[in-house]
């Protein structure tokens, strides 16, 4: 039987404390049942946003999509996480992910090591924070962890750890800090190895997808077009087709995420800041099952 739909949305823009609670308050009201925020230079930074969020709000989960674990401390974060975990009425999610952009080391003045390195510290930094959690120095808490993955290494790592587990529907493209989109056969194939890597847990993981794009309409060419000059690779029909990207009448989009659902497992389905009023109307009949 297939888990019931969740929904989560990534607030990206800082904002005054006026605007940003209020921006929460319309993720609630919308229904979104997890507020998230990145992990990059010039967004937010990601504690202090998810306890302002915790103030603003009642319902909601709060989450990290996802800490770039070459930023942080596996001691410091695991303070982070315990105080804002507590801080949050035990509402928080940890997502953590190697990071993708090398520039933003650069421009921390941290190294940004090789995909083996990055790996490394992440398997280091989960093991550390899941044993820091535990222990008698910090509140103890059972924070859920979510671990983003593509790679075999992470694909690995994730059934071990995860509670949620995370697909980006991309890959890094041949330049370094930009993504490059899975076809849906492709995103077949890492699912199928997830599947086989995580065969022996006692309990399946929440598999989580990332729409990248999302508009409810009868023309989705002129929305796509910003996407198919930046993957020139693509036609039209094979961008509609991409499962990250979500473009079409209203009918037609609750039938594909339903469709994407029994396919790949997707029932914990993350948009962007920028779609979080596009997305609604969609997240609204997905809740009816019945429809």
């Amino acid at each position: 039987m297939s888990r019931p739909f969740r929904f989560g949305v990534c607030l990206l823009t800082p904002a005054p404390a006026a605007e940003w609670r209020a921006k929460c308050r319309r993720a609630e009201e919308l229904g979104y049942d997890v507020i998230l925020v990145p992990d990059h230079l010039g967004m937010v930074a990601p504690f202090p946003a998810l306890v302002a969020a915790a103030e603003a709000t009642e319902r909601p989960r709060l989450g990290t999509f996802v800490l770039n674990a070459g930023f942080w401390n596996p001691a410091l974060l695991a303070r982070e996480a315990a105080t804002t975990d507590a801080l949050t009425g035990g509402r928080l999610e940890l997502g953590l992910g190697t990071g993708y952009v090398p520039a933003e080391h650069e421009a921390a003045g941290l190294p940004y090591g090789s995909p083996r390195e990055r790996v490394d510290h992440l398997a280091h930094t989960v093991d550390e924070v899941a044993r820091l959690l535990g222990s008698a120095d910090l509140p103890r808490s059972r924070v859920p962890l979510l671990i983003g993955a593509n790679g075999d290494r992470m694909l690995r790592l994730t059934p071990e750890h995860a509670d949620i587990a995370a697909f980006t529907g991309a890959r890094p493209g041949s330049v370094p800090g930009t993504l490059e989109p899975l076809t849906a056969g492709e995103l077949d194939e890492r699912v199928a190895r997830y599947r086989e890597l995580a065969a022996g847990r006692a309990e399946a993981a929440e598999l989580n997808l990332l729409l990248q794009l999302v508009a409810v309409t009868d023309d989705p060419e002129p929305v796509l077009k910003p996407l198919l000059e930046r993957q020139s690779q693509l036609s039209l029909d094979q961008a509609l087709a991409l499962p990250i990207v979500l473009a079409g009448p209203l009918d037609d989009l609750v039938a594909r995420l339903r469709a994407q659902r029994e396919r790949f497992g997707f029932s914990y389905l993350t948009v962007l800041e920028p779609y979080m009023e596009a997305f609604a109307p969609v997240m609204e009949r997905l809740r009816d099952e019945s429809a």
